[in-house]
């Protein structure tokens, strides 16, 4: 039995612009890891460790569900 990768949706961007225009380096400094796993991140190309994900949920004050989505 194979498991399929996940397809994870997030809201990365709109939510560091509708934080005072955050920069990804920022965001990255903040939860710990570099820019390029933001860019990443951004463009779908990557999907974060649990870890990773709660501490960027917690950056913008959400919920993590409310920045990541499982794509069914």
């Amino acid at each position: 039995m194979s498991v399929a990768k996940a397809a994870i949706r997030n809201h990365i961007r709109r939510l560091r612009f509708e934080h005072g225009e955050m920069t990804q380096a920022r965001l990255a400094e903040r939860v710990a890891c570099t820019r390029q796993t933001i860019i990443l991140l951004e463009h779908g190309r990557y999907v974060p460790s649990l870890a990773l994900a709660l501490r960027i949920a917690r950056v913008f004050g959400l919920p993590v569900e409310k920045v990541f989505e499982l794509e069914e």
